[in-house]
Order: C-alpha cells, then sequence, then structure tokens
C-alpha cells in the first residue's frame, strides 16, 4: 500500500510540529508527544511505512523547511502521551499542513540535493570535520550518536554539515536557521566558524584557569582542598566515622586503663582508622575497642564496712549456717582494719544441693554493697571459657570472668562460680587449670585473658566458688580456696527455713497469702519427716508449692470460699501416700543385716547391708554396684571375720560349702568409699553366728585386715541422716570424736554416740 497520494508531483504526509527540538537527517532522536492530534499522526504514520514529516515552529511562525523522518520505535505511555524514536531522512519543502479526518498532515516538495560537490566543497567539509574532532577531544565528551561516523575514512560533505550541526551545542533558533540554509557551502562555513570560536572559547577557559592556579597562594589552595575533601566524605560516610573514632578515643583515655593497655587500645584505633571502612578486620578491632572501653578497669563499688548491718543482713536471710556467716563477717572486719586494702579471699562453699550455697553469695553481696556475678561452671570443658578466644579465631569473645566483670560494671564484685566439682577436660584444654590464674590471689592481679591480650587486675574481686564434692576438684586448685562446708540441715532448722522463707515465698509466688491458706506447724514437720528425707531443703519448697497451687486451683474455679486449713489430718489431700514410712525404730532386727552409714553429694544417707551364705565354694559375690574402695572394704572385712572364727565360735571351713553374697540394696546406684568397712564386717559376722544386727545402731568406719576401725569424712552429714532415720546409736571411729562438734547440740542430746578402735568393740554393740 502506498505511503503517500501523488498530487501535481506533490506528496502528503502525516505531520507533527515541534517547538523545542531539531532533528536534523541522519540523526537519530527520541521524543515525547502529546494530545490527540500528535497520537493520531504517529498511528496514521505507523499504519503506512512509518514515515513522518517533522515540522519546526518558532514564535508561531511555521518553518518552510522541515524533515521526512522514519519512525524507529514508538511506545504509549499514557492514553494522551506516546514515546517515539526517529531517524532525519532528507530536508523537505512544507507547502502546507492541514487537518483530515482529525489527523494533521503535511504537502510537501523534496528539495533538489547539491549537483555537483567541487574541490573547495569537500576540503571546506574536512576542515569541518578535522576541527570538530578537536573539539571533542578538548571537551573530553564523545555524543555516542556520531561515535561510529566519527571512525569512518570518508563522510560526504552533506553529510558532515548535518553530523556536525546536530552534536554541536546550539540553541533552536540557531539549529533551525542552519536547517533552512539549503546552500551547503554556507551552511560548512558557518559551522566551521561556529567551531572555530567554540575552540577560542575552550582554550581562554583553559589559559583563565592556568592564570588563576597560578595566583591561587598555598593557603587557598588548602582551603579548597579542604572543602573538597569535606563534600567527598560526607559524601562517602567519613566525616561519621572519624567523629566515631574520636569519641571511641574520648572513651579509651576516659577508661583510665594501665598505662601500657591504653597504648596498646589506641595502636588499634590507628589501625582501624587507617585502614578501608569495608575491611575485612575493620568489625573485629571495632568490637575489641568496644569491649576494652566497656570493661571497669578503674570502677569500684564503694563497699559498706558496718559489721553489724552486715550480720542482721545475713542472719535475716539464712537461718543456722553459723560458720559461712562467721567467715563473711572475719573478711569484713579485715577489709576494715586494712581500709580495703586486705587481699581478696577465695571461698568454696561445698555441701549438699539444696543447703543455701547459691543464695548465701547472694547475701553476701547484699552485706558489702557490691554487685553480684554468677556463672556455672558445670559441663565446661573448654580452656577458652575461661581464658576467652584468641582474636584471630572468627566470633572470639572474651572468657566468662572477663564478661561476667563487664556486666556488674565494677572491678570488684562479688564473683560466684557454682559447681566447681563438674568441670571437665578434652582435647579443647583443662579448664580447672585455666582457673589456677583466676583464684590464686598472688597471681590474679595480672589475669590474662585471650582476647584482651592485656592484664586485668582482679585482685579485687571477692570470689565464692560452690561443690557438691570436694574429691573431683583438683588439688591445685583446691589449695587456692578456703573450704566452707554446708553439711545440711536438722529436722529444726529445716521447719524454722520452712515458716519463714519457704512458705511466704510458695504463698506469694502462687498468688495466696496467709488469709487464703494456713498449713499448720504439724503439718510441715510430718512434710519433712515423712515426704521429704534429704540434707538440704529443696524437696521441702517443692512439697510447698505443690500444697500452694492445688489450693490456688481451687480458689480460681470458686470452690474454696473459706480460709484453707492444712494440717496434719488432710495432708494426705495435697500430697499423697507418705514417701518414707519406715524408720529404724519401726524395723525388726535381723541376721545378716546392718545398718550402714554414708555420704553421698546430696548428704548424708543410711544404706542397709544384707548378706547370706548360699551353697557354693567359697566365693565372695558383690552386687549393688559397688565401687572399686567398697569392694576392696569388703574383702578386707571378709578376711578379717574368717580370722576371727574360733573367738566368734562358727566353723573355720565353712567357705568350703558356702558362697558369701554381700548386696547393698538400690543396685543402680553407684556406691563407693571406706565408710562402710565396719557395717560390712558386721553383717558378716551376724551372718556366720546366727546373731541379729540391732538395727537401731547405725556404723560407720574403715576396717583393716587387723580389725582397726580408722577415721572417715562427712561425720555431719551420717549423723542427720541417722537421726532422720530413726537412729538411736551411732558408732563411729575413735578418731572422729573431734569432728561431733559440727553436729547440733540438740541432736547430739538425742542420740547415742560409741566410739570405737577395734572391730572387736563394734560387734560387742552391734550384734545381740
Amino acid at each position: 500500500m502506498s505511503n503517500f497520494l501523488i498530487k501535481k508531483e506533490r506528496r502528503i504526509y502525516p505531520c507533527i510540529i515541534l517547538r523545542k527540538a531539531v532533528v536534523f537527517p541522519v540523526e537519530k532522536m527520541p521524543l515525547i508527544l502529546k494530545g490527540v492530534e500528535a497520537i493520531g499522526a504517529v498511528n496514521s504514520a505507523l499504519k503506512q511505512e512509518g514515515e513522518i514529516v517533522l515540522a519546526f515552529q518558532k514564535n508561531e511562525e511555521q518553518s518552510q523547511i522541515g524533515v521526512i523522518a522514519q519512525i524507529l520505535q514508538s511506545w504509549q505511555l499514557s492514553p494522551v502521551i506516546v514515546g517515539i524514536t526517529v531517524e532525519g531522512l532528507k530536508r523537505v519543502k512544507i507547502s502546507r499542513v492541514f487537518f483530515e479526518a482529525g489527523v494533521s498532515k503535511a504537502e510537501i516538495e523534496t528539495v533538489p540535493e547539491e549537483k555537483e560537490i567541487t574541490t573547495e566543497l569537500e576540503a571546506l567539509a574536512r576542515s569541518v570535520f578535522d576541527q570538530f574532532k578537536n573539539l571533542i577531544q578538548m571537551e573530553g565528551t564523545l555524543p555516542l550518536m556520531i561515535a561510529a561516523e566519527l571512525q569512518k575514512e570518508y563522510v560526504p560533505a552533506e553529510r558532515v554539515s548535518d553530523i556536525v550541526a546536530s552534536a554541536l551545542r546550539m540553541d533552536f533558533s540557531e539549529k533551525l536557521k542552519l536547517l533552512e540554509t539549503l546552500d551547503l557551502k554556507k551552511r560548512l562555513e558557518y559551522l566551521n566558524k561556529k567551531i572555530a570560536d567554540e575552540i577560542n572559547i575552550l582554550e581562554m577557559e583553559r589559559k583563565i584557569q592556568r592564570e588563576v592556579r597560578k595566583k591561587l597562594t598555598k593557603e587557598q589552595r588548602e582551603i579548597i582542598l579542604r572543602e573538597q575533601m569535606k563534600a567527598i566524605e560526607k559524601e562517602l560516610g567519613i566525616f561519621e566515622e572519624e567523629k566515631e573514632y574520636t569519641e571511641l578515643e574520648k572513651k579509651i583515655k576516659a577508661a583510665k586503663m594501665p598505662k601500657e593497655t591504653e597504648t596498646k587500645a589506641l595502636k588499634e584505633l590507628y589501625r582501624l582508622r587507617t585502614m578501608p571502612p569495608f575491611a575485612a578486620e575493620a568489625p573485629y578491632i571495632r568490637t575489641y575497642l568496644d569491649w576494652m572501653v566497656e570493661l571497669p578497669w578503674n570502677i569500684r563499688t564503694k563497699s559498706e564496712l558496718n559489721l553489724k548491718k552486715a550480720k542482721l543482713i545475713l542472719d535475716e536471710d539464712h537461718y543456722g549456717l553459723s560458720k559461712a556467716k562467721e567467715r563473711v563477717l572475719e573478711y569484713l572486719a579485715v577489709q576494715k582494719l586494712t581500709k580495703g586494702k586486705g587481699r581478696g579471699t577465695i571461698m568454696c562453699f561445698v555441701g549438699p544441693p539444696g543447703t543455701g550455697k547459691t543464695s548465701v553469695g547472694k547475701s553476701i553481696a547484699r552485706a558489702l554493697g557490691r554487685k553480684f556475678v554468677r556463672i556455672s561452671l558445670g559441663g565446661i570443658r573448654d580452656e577458652a571459657e575461661i581464658r576467652g578466644h584468641r582474636r584471630t579465631y572468627v566470633g572470639a569473645l572474651p572468657g566468662r570472668i572477663i564478661q561476667g566483670i563487664k556486666n556488674a560494671g565494677a572491678k570488684n564484685p562479688v564473683f560466684m562460680m557454682d559447681e566447681i566439682d563438674k568441670i571437665g577436660a578434652d582435647f579443647r584444654g583443662d579448664p580447672s587449670a585455666a582457673l589456677l590464674e583466676v583464684l590464686d590471689p598472688e597471681q590474679n592481679s595480672t589475669f590474662s585473658d585471650h582476647y584482651l591480650e592485656a592484664p586485668f587486675d582482679l585482685s579485687e574481686v571477692f570470689f565464692i566458688t560452690t561443690a557438691n564434692i570436694l574429691d573431683p576438684v583438683p588439688p591445685a586448685l583446691r589449695d587456692r580456696m578456703e573450704v566452707i562446708e554446708f553439711p545440711g540441715y536438722t529436722d529444726e532448722e529445716k521447719f524454722y527455713i520452712a515458716k519463714k522463707f519457704l512458705l511466704p515465698r510458695a504463698l506469694k509466688e502462687s498468688g495466696l497469702d496467709f488469709k487464703r491458706l494456713l498449713i499448720s506447724d504439724e503439718a510441715i514437720k510430718k512434710i519433712i519427716a515423712k515426704y521429704t528425707r534429704e540434707a538440704g531443703v529443696r524437696n521441702l519448697e517443692r512439697k510447698l508449692h505443690e500444697i500452694a497451687r492445688k489450693v490456688a486451683k481451687k480458689i480460681a474455679e470458686g470452690k474454696a470460699k473459706k480460709k484453707i486449713i492444712v494440717d496434719e489430718k488432710n495432708l494426705f489431700d495435697y500430697l499423697g501416700p507418705e514417701e518414707f514410712l519406715i524408720t529404724m525404730r519401726e524395723a525388726k532386727d535381723e541376721i545378716g543385716i546392718a545398718t550402714g552409714l554414708a555420704w553421698t553429694p546430696v548428704g548424708g544417707d543410711i544404706i542397709l547391708i544384707e548378706t547370706a551364705l548360699v551353697p557354693g565354694r567359697g566365693q565372695l559375690m558383690l552386687t549393688g554396684q559397688l565401687g572399686d574402695i567398697m569392694q576392696e572394704s569388703a574383702k578386707a572385712a571378709l578376711s578379717y571375720i574368717r580370722s576371727k572364727s574360733r573367738e566368734l565360735k562358727f566353723d573355720k571351713d565353712f567357705y568350703r560349702k558356702f558362697d558369701i553374697h554381700i548386696h547393698v540394696p538400690s543396685g543402680a546406684i553407684p556406691k563407693d568409699g571406706p565408710s562402710a568397712g565396719i557395717a560390712i564386717a558386721t553383717a558378716l559376722a551376724s551372718v556366720l553366728t546366727k546373731k541379729q544386727v540391732k538395727k537401731e545402731v547405725g556404723l560407720t568406719g574403715e576396717i583393716t585386715l587387723s580389725g582397726k576401725v580408722l577415721e572417715v569424712g562427712g561425720i555431719k552429714e551420717k549423723v542427720l541422716a541417722a537421726y532422720r532415720a530413726g537412729v538411736e546409736v551411732v558408732v563411729l571411729p575413735k578418731d572422729n570424736e573431734k569432728n561431733l562438734i559440727d553436729v547440733p547440740e540438740e541432736i547430739r542430746k538425742k542420740m547415742k554416740f560409741k566410739f570405737v578402735k577395734h572391730m572387736d568393740e563394734v560387734l560387742e554393740i552391734a550384734l545381740k
């Protein structure tokens, strides 16, 4: 289909009128057109072969010369806006512009081209093109649309004029004037002069700049450079970083670190300042410096050295525990006399769970007016947990000691390390060995954490460690600590603790008070005797909480209108059947069963040692998961009893017909230690002589082959366990008589104690 109509050798095309842009032949240009007429003209052109006439209008006067262009691309932006990319093809004369069927159209005539390109024209075109290249080099910019043209070896004169005219910086009027100039020579001459003027202006600008730079003094250059630097820093955010570094430097100096440590911190800050902000090491150095400035290098909590107030606080928080309280008051007295310069001490609270070790530590902090920090060492196997990680490791942090000091915010807190007996060791190191430097008063003034790489003074820290048993603690570590035993509470002490501390806390945590729930004294005593049998008070507290929860449920459901009273009679409704029914007072005397007293990590306990003769060939069978030491005690006891066959009047050749079986019940629980030696020997003597063992007699002591009874440990715990179980007579080694002072006086009055040196004395007391 033809894209034009022929009328007297003239052609008609769709037309758009431009008022701000001039498009030359060979020039490609994007245009944004607005209006229904323009969109109609574009659509009409696209329906044919995409050719359209570009007319130009200046001051409401339409130019007689236009350009016929090819639409290369179009896109609809909105119903009244369209975008197109056009390429100018050639100049045309516009006879008239009119509307037809709502579309703007133009009737055009072709413009005759230059018939002959003379040598003068060719030389002029080359001069224009060469000067234009020089201009581009001087400006340092290259219009993308003419890049390909500049690389060609030969460009026709007509094309040169249009290429240069489209690329030069000229206003609309000037460009339109060039488009309307049909004489090629005049166009080239005008462009030649225009380019020469542009080059002269650029050279003049450069000359002026050189002269101005020469006149600038050194100070002026510095001012300009500083302003430029500030602008660059602001753009990159460097100014904010420098502000942060300045603040960090102030914090380092305000932290009052030791001189060497401060020098190290400032050196790390200098490294941080000089490295690129995106360097991989930058965040690690920043974290390190944050730790350094946040540590309390020279911050102390002012301690209150008032002995009367401290004693009042300790008595207010805990019932009993006279040894621990006395030791704290001694420490305070030393601090008062030395004006706070007394060497720090390391205490080790040893005792069963629930005996108040951790809570005493909190009370000490309150009495001293210091911050309290607690960490648990149970299960730690990595030395880095104590000393920290080297900073070369990803995610490195200081050890738990330094972390605790930082959290306390002072260099003299009360620092409690729980479960020091449960530290392990493996391929990652031995944490207990790392603790030596922490807990040794001769070393901890220069404690070195791997992360800080600088000594930190721990000498003012009041360290307290806790353990259930001392055996797993290495001797070197034990040597640095002063051991204070928490052996457990008597029933009377438990009663007062329940009344004063446990019951009010249970009521408060359950949303109750004494107006809604009352637990009688008899009920509390029954809970202690029949529902709990422990050294501490944890199970007692659980039972009180259990009662409080059940009462809270009744009240919440609206079933309890009045005050609820729990006494001996209705205790079963809340706690169920009694858990410890039989005591030694109620048990019968039997042959081959002796009552031994044992010490365990959770306090003292009684163990029933059973022996039996069974047909066999004299083998000794041991059951009940006995440890090596206990097995050796059994063998020693058997050898001793066999050596006494004549005195005890039993068949010395019994072992030819019988095997001896020794069993300690509760086989799932490991048992070890020398304390059961005399109890095993008594059970063996009973089964061989057919004499009953008195159940009300509790036995503890180590036995030798000659029958000597040797000293054992844990006397207070064992006596308390015997008392709870109803044992009336306790047989102890003579060398342990000194330890009886640790047993509360009220229990000493209620029980009988027999001190022995030899096994013969034990048998006289224990056998009927």
